[in-house]
């Protein structure tokens, strides 16, 4: 028999303890599968057990009562960030990934993630909904440690990286990289995938990634979700609110059918089964001139906020093997750094090879009731900028304190809607804090300057697909969804990029992505709710932007431009360069010298 090393010292000081032995993580003789659930732009206060007596979620509910829940953990206020940190067990802008566009939500190569510890430990890998941390080699999922895969492009369905006209019903994603159609709503899609890996790797140890887009905007949700809170006043709940919980609801009508299936194979008992968000509400709680609507358990804040609201959120463990499986609340400050290192104790596998050293500490101990980790400090922030900046909506957290930007001090624990500005009465706790944020910034900034690029020419993909999403833009508008191709969003901006081969290229510019089959200058119809049942908004009308020159420029090596036909579909040059790291330009321009990024780019080493 196989005992899990990390808790053979449990047992032996437990072992004249039954009663106690109760409460706490136990020894299995296999090692246990993980499921890792994580939702998108659902708050703390987005779930009926935390107190929100409007939305419908008994399945969520119920597993509440079954497991303990970690009531001060913390992830960063965005999508992009929050995953990198849970998936590396590093700080998000040590990793690169400090944004959620602008070429900064690319994980580092030489990171290493949660997906890669349990390949190399013998486990089955699945990933399932959004990635958010790269869509081309070498920062695609299926490059760093995933085995199966079915996801959509970008931070959400319907972004510029997506499949293109993706609507969330009945969509295209990407099967372990290559387009593929599915039937259905999203979010029944990934779960539904997600339950197939579960069952086809049933008998071996598997970790499973369930990371739904939804509840994120826009708010696209079958009517029969809508329905439930259609008739709510508006005094109650807005109508995105009402699509917003709806979202919601189908989230954990899926969590119940995953499970039952859980209990039908028989591996319900030996899998830790986690449910969290990666960020503060960005719907679930509205107050406008006054007027509330929603729930946010009290909070300041919410989706990219420095205070709780931003990234306070929920986090609930189970796993009736480890005697995990009763209702008990923990209080001491976590955060989705202390994920990887907690995984890799309780299933008894060692970090990934070669991984860079981590932030977060295992939370074992805290779940044995042995608390080792009061006092800890930890930073979180929102730098949805090129560079960051020092202090810039920043939160460092010790206990129940709070240092907000540097300047403002607030203890949650008698003021938890951070409106009580305490920092004058305890200028010493305000040092202490500054103090760890200054050697933590020393930390995180050392790589700020080092460009993370884009591979052309690599066997792995060619040719590959740049998207408008990725640009680095000092000013102006991020083109990181369908829509504002749609609309012609006017961007100016380069993709940082490593020819690795010298030779013969050929680069072809698109206004739309290629699947589209659509010319340069093509209207698009518009999709209204009507035409699809279940749409928030309708999709509007792609402009003719009447672009007539296409340009393209790899800087330090050539500079070109041609002239664009009426139908054309695509501006297409054949260049030859130099190996080496550049910036690289794609530009349409109208008659009038207007220029735009082009959205998409496509190089081919020939």
């Amino acid at each position: 028999m196989k005992i899990i090393k990390i808790l053979v010292c449990f047992l032996i000081i437990t072992s004249c303890s039954s009663e106690k032995k109760q409460n706490l993580p136990i020894a299995n003789t296999s090692k246990p599968n993980v499921i890792l659930i994580i939702t998108d732009d659902q708050g703390y206060g987005d779930v009926g057990a935390h107190g929100n007596k409007i939305i419908k979620t008994p399945n969520i509910d119920n597993f509440h009562k079954e497991s303990y829940h970690l009531t001060n953990f913390h992830v960063g206020p965005t999508c992009a960030p929050t995953r990198s940190g849970l998936m590396t067990g590093r700080y998000a802008n040590s990793t690169g990934v400090w944004h959620t566009v602008g070429g900064w939500s690319l994980l580092r190569e030489n990171e290493k993630t949660i997906a890669n510890m349990f390949t190399e430990a013998g486990y089955k890998t699945g990933g399932f909904g959004k990635w958010h941390l790269g869509d081309n080699y070498p920062f695609r999922p299926e490059h760093r440690g995933f085995q199966e895969t079915v996801m959509h492009g970008g931070g959400g369905v319907q972004q510029t990286p997506d499949y293109w006209n993706n609507t969330y019903f009945n969509d295209t994603y990407f099967h372990n990289g290559k387009p593929q159609k599915y039937q259905g709503y999203c979010t029944d899609v990934f779960f539904n995938e997600a339950l197939n890996f579960i069952e086809t790797n049933k008998n071996q140890p598997f970790f499973c990634y369930i990371a739904p887009n939804a509840p994120h905007g826009p708010y696209n949700v079958p009517l029969e979700y809508y329905n439930l809170y259609k008739d709510l006043g508006e005094d109650v709940l807005a109508d995105t609110q009402k699509r917003f919980y709806g979202m919601i609801t189908n989230i954990d009508d899926n969590f119940g059918k995953l499970r039952k299936k859980l209990k039908e194979l028989n591996v319900a008992d030996n899998t830790i089964l986690i449910f969290m968000t990666d960020n503060g509400t960005s719907a679930g709680y509205y107050n406008k001139n006054g007027k509330t609507t929603g729930f946010n358990a009290n909070m300041r804040g919410t989706k990219g906020s420095e205070y709780d609201g931003g990234h306070r959120v929920p986090f609930f463990i189970h796993w009736k093997n480890g005697n995990i499986s009763t209702s008990k609340d923990f209080s001491t400050l976590t955060a989705q750094l202390d994920i990887m290192p907690t995984l890799a104790e309780m299933c008894g596998i060692d970090l990934p090879k070669n991984h860079l050293p981590i932030d977060g500490q295992s939370l074992v101990p805290l779940l044995r009731e042995k608390d080792s980790l009061k006092n800890r400090m930890l930073v979180t922030d929102s730098q949805r900028v090129q560079h960051p900046e020092k202090w810039k909506n920043s939160a460092v957290m010790q206990d129940h304190w709070r240092l907000i930007n540097g300047k403002e001090l607030y203890n949650v624990s008698t003021d938890q809607g951070q409106q009580n500005n305490i920092s004058a009465e305890f200028p010493k706790k305000v040092n202490e804090m500054k103090a760890f944020y200054e050697n933590w910034w020393t930390q995180v900034s050392k790589d700020f300057d080092k460009e993370i690029y884009f591979k052309i020419g690599s066997e792995h993909e060619n040719p590959i697909t740049l998207t408008a999403h990725d640009i680095h833009a000092e000013s102006g508008a991020y083109p990181w969804n369908q829509i504002y191709v749609r609309e012609g969003i006017t961007a100016h901006g380069y993709w940082s990029v490593d020819i690795l081969k010298s030779g013969n290229y050929e680069v072809s510019l698109r206004r739309y992505p290629k699947e589209s089959n659509l010319a340069i200058n093509a209207t698009t119809p518009v999709i209204t709710k009507e035409d699809l049942p279940g749409l928030e908004n309708d999709i509007p009308k792609g402009k003719n932007l009447n672009f007539v020159k296409a340009s393209i420029e790899f800087e330090n090596q050539i500079k070109s431009e041609i002239s664009i036909q009426e139908n054309d579909f695509e501006a297409k040059f054949n260049v030859n360069l130099k190996a080496g790291k550049t910036k690289f330009e794609a530009k349409f321009s109208t008659s009038d010298d207007n220029s735009n990024v082009a959205y998409y780019a496509y190089i081919k080493k020939i």
